[in-house]
């Protein structure tokens, strides 16, 4: 799989060969952040906390919120790496300080040791001083400790020379069972199907800036078909996870979806395949998944109109049903609800809502039993979804503000606030 990478200086995203010489200013990160998430995780490095010379931390957070980022660079201590990860990083990536001490006190599945190898050898202080270490001899000192590593070949990064099969091979074997990330030399398709096989993923910079290497291509570097026309499958869903249909990939269709960053297949019929170009139900794609075979995909997408379905249900299964079926609902009816009907009493009398809001809270926090306990749980809810859709919120955001804060290992007290008189 591919991890793409985001270095930055100055506010600005760059690309350095071998570390030290910048061959590219890339500018504004934001963007390249909303291009690059469609495949998942990304890689935020800040080479200025590296060097000691200020920090690009406001930034980062920022980044946090637009896409999954493993965050490093400067992070020397137990509090810096809980910060980030309080601040929403999936992963914190730890150099130097990835030392027992230090890495006892972090969640494991969390963490990332980077070993930066220059001819096999650990090299620190900005790749410039050896320590006679091995890479082998430093991930069996830590590979209880952390749920992965990121190896750089320092002697490639940069450079677009290709990679050393054997050596991530056998790397993979000396992590463990933490996940071995390597970086340095990936320059086509086939180097990361190289490393994906072999069981390690490929941390992508300088080849993706500058254009030597495509995302749709990166993405689809592993992937194998085993029908007669080459096809991938192509599981749909929302942001819910909810599975709207089947479709068909090819790599055009593929790179068409990420170019334009839309719901695109490949139609046995029609060719090239535009989801709602015609009927209005557009889809912007969120992220593409890869199975564990590498023959399907996973198209993560938001779903605009009446749905997926050309009979206009939500799935090819009918209308979904649940939570965000229901939010989809009534938030229609925020501006198609009936004069008389109660929802819209509800949408037009800002007092009514809140007072039932309150209400219903206090009934649920005195039911007892299964069944009171259901029951006033669905009438709050009801009023919930009301309330969002009252705020145009979709029920995602609330899943996507909830996921955020799963990711803190910190926690609040969570004590209850004084009433207001």
């Amino acid at each position: 799989m591919i991890v793409p990478s985001i270095d930055l200086m100055g506010g600005q995203a760059v690309q350095l060969v071998g570390g030290e010489t910048r061959a590219i200013d890339a500018g504004d990160p934001r963007p390249i952040a909303e291009r690059f998430r469609l495949a998942g995780e990304i890689a935020v490095i800040d080479l200025d906390a590296a060097l000691g010379q200020g920090d690009n931390a406001p930034l980062i957070r920022e980044l946090c919120r637009m896409a999954p980022c493993r965050v490093g660079g400067g992070i020397r201590s137990v509090e810096a790496a809980r910060a980030w990860l309080d601040a929403g990083a999936v992963k914190v990536i730890l150099g130097t300080a990835a030392r027992p001490d230090i890495l006892g006190r972090l969640p494991r599945e969390r963490v990332i040791a980077a070993l930066d190898a220059r001819h096999g050898q650990v090299v620190v202080e900005g790749w410039r001083t050896p320590t006679g270490a091995a890479v082998p001899e430093r991930m069996a000192a830590l590979r209880d400790l952390v749920g992965g590593f990121l190896v750089t070949f320092v002697e490639r990064e940069g450079r677009m020379a290709g990679i050393d099969a054997g050596a991530i091979g056998a790397l993979v074997g000396h992590a463990g069972g933490a996940r071995l990330t390597v970086a340095g030399g990936f320059t086509t398709a086939a180097d990361i199907a190289v490393a994906d096989r072999a069981g390690a993923d490929a941390q992508v910079g300088m080849a993706l800036y500058t254009g030597r290497l495509g995302l749709a291509e990166a993405i689809a570097a592993p992937l194998v078909s085993d029908r007669p026309d080459g096809l991938w499958p192509t599981v749909v869903t929302d942001e819910h996870g909810t599975a709207l249909g089947l479709a068909y990939s090819d790599i055009a269709s593929l790179r068409a979806a990420v170019k334009r960053r839309r719901g695109v297949y490949h139609s046995r019929t029609r060719g090239l395949w535009v989801k709602g170009e015609s009927s209005g139900a557009t889809q912007e794609l969120l992220r593409v998944d890869l199975d564990c075979d590498r023959d399907t995909l996973r198209f993560v997408v938001r779903q605009a109109g009446a749905g997926f379905c050309h009979r206009d249900t939500w799935t090819c299964w009918s209308d979904a049903p649940g939570l965000d079926g229901l939010a989809r609902r009534l938030a229609a009816r925020a501006t198609a609800a009936p004069e008389g009907s109660y929802t819209r009493r509800l949408l037009d009398d800002p007092a009514l809502l809140r007072a039932k809001l309150v209400e219903e809270a206090g009934e649920l926090a005195d039911a007892d039993g299964a069944g009171p306990v259901a029951h006033e749980a669905a009438d709050l809810t009801y009023f919930l979804l009301v309330a969002l859709a009252r705020g145009d919120v979709p029920l995602a955001a609330i899943v996507e503000e909830l996921d955020r804060r799963a990711l803190r290992p910190s926690r609040r007290p969570g004590d209850a606030k004084p009433e207001r008189s």
